[in-house]
């Protein structure tokens, strides 16, 4: 058993990750100031004696007796992270900060849940840990894209310099159940849309291509990283199967049974054309891959969706 903290774990992927800890026997304090994560999404836990919920910012220090540090703590999708730019780099970067120094000061391990958007618009296809990105560090989407870039780059500073155990994750494009309505991204717009008959919104002409991982295989991934000994990172975590934004819109149209129509608006600025992981390094460092097609995801998520627009 292990004293766990997950910032952000009230969030989407957080709240998902402290229950696949609690069920494994560990000790789990949830951390979350619910900007965009929900009270909800860890209710069933709170009966739970090994688990606290803690409403905290980590823009501002946090003092705990811990073996294990997840830091997820981000707004992580454009209408977000877009709406308190500021905030968004301070999360990301003095987050981090205070989440390492922590992790110094009670010899904890930590892992920081940085993102495929550190590759920007890639010039290299799929993207391997070793490309360097090709990111606009003053466009719309830099407040997020550069604090993750920055948050990394203490992590390995820490690492180097102050013998903290470090590890690093890059996140691609991940759904599931407990997805905001309203966050922006793009499975979680589709559905919603055709749940409700309205039409489904592209950007762009839908030729953009994205890979989409289940929550259930993102989270397996990031306890294999923190478990992963003598490994830093940073690794990427996805789906290296490709899909074009059009196809899914197609997709999830058909699942849900919609007769919506599909309407094409202009693609925001910065907004990646391409994005595929590279997962070799996962495979051989971590014997992981995602398990859960596409479709078998896909389904279990509207069926949430469903249930969660009725009530």
């Amino acid at each position: 058993m292990k004293r766990v903290l997950v910032t952000g774990g009230a969030g989407f992927i957080g709240s998902h990750l402290c229950e696949r800890l609690l069920e494994a026997g560990h000790e789990v304090t949830c951390v979350d100031n619910f900007f965009t994560g929900r009270r909800a999404n860890v209710r069933r836990l709170r009966d739970n004696a090994s688990f606290e919920l803690l409403r905290h910012d980590v823009t501002e220090p946090l003092l705990l007796e811990v073996d294990q540090i997840y830091h997820l703590a981000c707004p992580a999708s454009p209408v977000h992270y877009q709406y308190n730019p500021v905030k968004t780099i301070k999360t990301s970067v003095l987050g981090t900060i205070h989440m390492l120094g922590l992790a110094k000061r009670v010899r904890a391990r930590v892992l920081l849940a940085s993102t495929s958007e550190v590759y920007g618009n890639p010039l290299e296809h799929p993207q391997r840990e070793s490309y360097w990105g090709n990111v606009n560090p003053i466009g719309i989407r830099s407040c997020y894209d550069e604090g993750k870039r920055v948050a990394e780059t203490l992590m390995m500073d820490y690492h180097r310099q102050n013998g903290v155990q470090a590890r690093i994750v890059r996140i691609f494009n991940t759904y599931g159940p407990r997805m905001l309505f309203d966050d922006g991204r793009v499975v979680s717009n589709f559905i919603v849309q055709a749940l409700q008959g309205n039409p489904l919104t592209i950007y762009g002409d839908g030729s953009q291509t994205r890979s989409f991982c289940y929550v259930d295989d993102l989270v397996r991934g990031l306890m294999a990283m923190m478990n992963c000994d003598g490994f830093v990172g940073p690794v990427n975590l996805g789906n290296p199967h490709e899909m074009t934004v059009l196809e899914l819109a197609e997709e999830i149209r058909e699942l849900v049974g919609s007769r919506s129509e599909i309407v094409h608006k202009p693609l925001p600025q910065d907004d990646p054309t391409r994005r595929q992981p590279d997962i070799t390094l996962a495979r051989e460092k971590l014997g992981w891959e995602p398990t859960v097609g596409f479709r078998e995801g896909l389904t279990k998520t509207i069926a949430e969706f469903r249930e969660r627009m009725a009530s």
